[in-house]
């Protein structure tokens, strides 16, 4: 039979560094990452609490230190090193310069602990790893969006928004509360209850012409972030069949997902494709248009009605 104590032994050590850095920690939550039962883990908070640490509970809540108490620093494993560097490469190119800057800061106190040795291992690879450039992800007038999202969701502050629509190229100011900020299809969004509007809306990153933190207070108990961007998947859909031919179907892999991508069977020498799509009007069509010298529509009918409009805009311009 193996020893399991050594393995019980790093995730006790791990649960007590994880109480170190939440206010509350569930029970379920250290089960999920540590994929034992409930009992273990209660187990192992007995063990925490025997070995002396301050640790209380609430039924329905969860665990967590009492205040003041602090471990010294702990070590990083070699991996964990390696982490920092891909994050950091990350933090510079993908958000704002703000938020850039913080975690620059924290990367210099966290590399200030590092062994000596561990210090080389970083050194040998930090100028290794490069991010390419991308499209910018945040307008010029308004450099710092992410870090003010960031205070007014913390302290429940409500947000100035200057914004620029897609369709109609026009700005409007609004009172937000922000809810909840997310990455998809390589841009920033953040969803937010609009004032203005009496409703939840969503605000790209890039079309914001400025942002500040005011001081009033959230009106609105809002839900997790997640509760609205579920509600999205109910929005009707209409059944699309595609017909791609193998050469051309491998690069569609990034970016069907986001036109409702279903399933795939391979037909001959051509992948039958299955989706089911929010937009027949714009988002599909046009997506589809990119590869259509090499596909094929099957249904619906709609859909071939779309994309020759489409094409007939086209041709009437290039006249």
């Amino acid at each position: 039979m193996l020893d399991e104590t050594p393995k019980r032994f790093d995730r006790i050590v791990a649960i007590l560094i994880q109480l170190q850095s939440k206010k509350i920690v569930k029970a379920q939550e250290l089960a999920d990452r540590f994929e034992c039962s409930l009992r273990t883990i209660y187990r192992d908070i007995r063990t925490l609490e025997a070995s002396g640490v301050p640790i209380y509970s609430e039924a329905g809540v969860g665990y967590a230190l009492m205040d003041g108490y602090r471990l010294p620093p702990v070590m990083f494993t070699r991996e964990e090193v390696s982490s920092f560097i891909a994050a950091e490469k990350l933090m510079q190119k993908f958000t704002d310069p703000s938020l850039g800057t913080h975690y620059a800061s924290a990367m210099y106190k966290l590399k200030s602990v590092l062994r000596s040795n561990d210090k080389d291992y970083l050194s040998n690879i930090e100028s290794r790893i490069v991010m390419q450039d991308a499209e910018p992800m945040f307008n010029d007038n308004s450099p710092n969006t992410l870090a003010v999202l960031f205070e007014g969701i913390a302290e429940k502050k409500q947000i100035l928004l200057t914004y620029k629509t897609f369709e109609k190229e026009e700005t409007t100011q609004r009172n937000l509360e922000p809810v909840g900020v997310f990455h998809d299809n390589n841009n920033w969004y953040f969803l937010g209850y609009c004032h203005l509007r009496k409703d939840y809306r969503q605000f790209r990153t890039d079309r914001i012409q400025g942002i500040k933190k005011t001081d009033l207070d959230f009106t609105i108990e809002h839900d997790p972030l997640e509760t609205y961007l579920t509600k999205s998947d109910k929005i009707p859909t209409t059944k699309v069949r595609i017909l791609v031919q193998k050469k051309i179907a491998r690069y569609l892999a990034s970016e069907r997902k986001y036109h409702g991508f279903i399933s795939q069977k391979e037909i001959g020498d051509e992948i039958e494709m299955t989706f089911m799509s929010h937009s027949l009007q714009d988002g599909f069509p046009r997506w589809f248009l990119m590869f259509g010298d090499y596909a094929k529509i099957l249904e619906p009918e709609s859909l071939k009605t779309r994309v020759l409009e489409l094409l007939e805009i086209n041709r009437q311009r290039l006249l």
